[in-house]
């Protein structure tokens, strides 16, 4: 099932230091203004990333150039050693990789149910052929997606949230459904697009409970976000972009003392 599969994946054939995805002198520019200009980074297998830079810096840029919306002007992104840079965004994403956004991409005029029964791959019930030729197929299917949906939503404790239409949830429950429409698409990385911005105390909590939870289940995790606190205090690495290139790498603690980090973004963050 969606949510649970990964359990028997945590790096079992892959080395601990191993990089899953890997970013390679990305360049991305619109007209005279370069929005990503060289960036350069890993992300290790089973790690939460973060990904921080001051307002300008090409973050969610550079999300675009991963996940298909943008193709690179130049460099390369690879996932597992494939590249993926030119893919489209439903190419990307078959090939493992799920995302957020900062507004959470729901369809408002759905249940939570059906948005993420939505979400699930491969369904051979969306062809008109498959429907009609192979109908033992496609309930074996609805009846395996509405069970990873049942788990997803236990998983999110969104299920008394069930049969509640998506445009009636708060801002923070909305990123939780998004969360769980990629989880229905079972990816081996996770971006998440500042996931906790706007969202109360209480959710913000139970969201990176849920994110820690999913990678001791070995999802891998990469996720922009400004809350210095919260960068430093749930992240195995931390990138630091600034105009668009790799200003430092590193753990949490590292990164917060490098000097130019500090002029750049963290303003003397302690």
């Amino acid at each position: 099932m969606s949510v649970d599969r990964a359990e028997t994946e945590t790096n079992g054939d892959r080395p601990e230091d191993s990089t899953l995805l890997a970013v390679d002198g990305v360049v991305k520019q619109f007209g005279g203004l370069v929005a990503v200009d060289g960036a350069t980074f890993g992300v290790e297998a089973g790690s939460i990333t973060g990904l921080i830079g001051p307002n300008g810096a090409g973050k969610s840029t550079l999300f675009d150039c991963i996940t298909g919306v943008y193709t690179p002007d130049a460099g390369t992104v690879t996932l597992d050693g494939e590249a993926i840079q030119g893919l489209s965004p439903n190419q990307v994403a078959a090939r493992g990789v799920g995302r957020t956004f900062q507004t959470p991409k729901t369809f408002r005029g759905m249940t939570v149910r059906e948005n993420l029964a939505f979400a699930a791959r491969e369904q051979t019930g969306e062809r008109a052929l498959g429907a009609l030729f192979r109908p033992g197929r496609v309930e074996t299917e609805e009846t395996a997606i509405q069970e990873t949906v049942d788990e997803t939503l236990e998983f999110l404790e969104l299920d008394h949230l069930a049969e509640e239409y998506a445009g009636g949830l708060s801002g923070g429950q909305r990123k939780l459904l998004e969360l769980g429409r990629v989880l229905m698409m079972d990816p081996e990385i996770i971006l998440l697009d500042e996931p906790v911005a706007g969202v109360n105390p209480a959710l913000t909590d139970e969201l990176l409970e849920r994110l820690h939870e999913l990678n001791d289940r070995g999802r891998t995790i990469l996720f922009i976000e400004h809350d210095m606190d919260i960068v430093m205090g749930h992240c195995d690495s931390v990138v630091v972009l600034h105009n668009g290139q790799t200003l430092a790498v590193g753990p949490p603690e590292i990164v917060q003392e490098d000097d130019r980090v500090v002029e750049a973004y963290l303003g003397g963050y302690d």
